[in-house]
């Protein structure tokens, strides 16, 4: 199992490319994590976002948690976390002990808006423009390498394309 664990993490993004890359973000309707209260695709679009799919039976999850809440401190970007095909008691009894990188969680039990996405499985990490448009997606866990390769020069691009 663990072998299986290591092989899904390295393998190459090449591998499982998104066809919702320079798409639409999926229309949803699913309920906080929190407080139950009623998320669609409109609360998530601001500002670029990432959008972190996470359980508490993920392993690879807890490993990149520290990287998500550092980048919560450090970083101007809002976290959305997607809680995946979960318990939401123990979801939010993991968030309280661990701490809560997100600005809040959709809690999406049945995986519905992970499918849409054509998510594999936790972590996943999407980058969500101002416009709605996913535009870099990273299976497996985000690390600081990740992050600086991947996402900051996306967000470079954002920024030099609203001036």
């Amino acid at each position: 199992m663990i072998l299986g664990l290591f092989t899904f993490l390295d393998r190459e993004e090449s591998d499982l490319r998104s066809v919702l890359l320079n798409k639409d973000f999926p229309n949803f309707s699913l309920s906080r994590l929190d407080n139950g209260e009623i998320i669609t695709k409109d609360d998530l679009i601001e500002l670029p976002s990432l959008l972190n799919v996470w359980a508490t039976w993920c392993v690879a999850c807890l490993v990149e948690h520290p990287f998500l809440m550092e980048l919560r401190n450090e970083s101007r970007i809002k976290i959305y976390g997607l809680n995946y095909k979960d318990d939401r008691n123990k979801a939010l009894k993991l968030l309280h002990k661990i701490g809560d990188p997100y600005e809040f969680s959709i809690f999406d039990k049945e995986g519905k808006l992970a499918i849409d996405l054509g998510v594999y499985g936790a972590p996943e990490t999407f980058l969500i423009d101002n416009e709605g448009i996913i535009r870099v997606r990273h299976v497996g866990v985000l690390t600081q390498e990740v992050w600086e390769q991947k996402f900051k020069s996306a967000l470079s691009e954002l920024k030099e394309d609203e001036n």
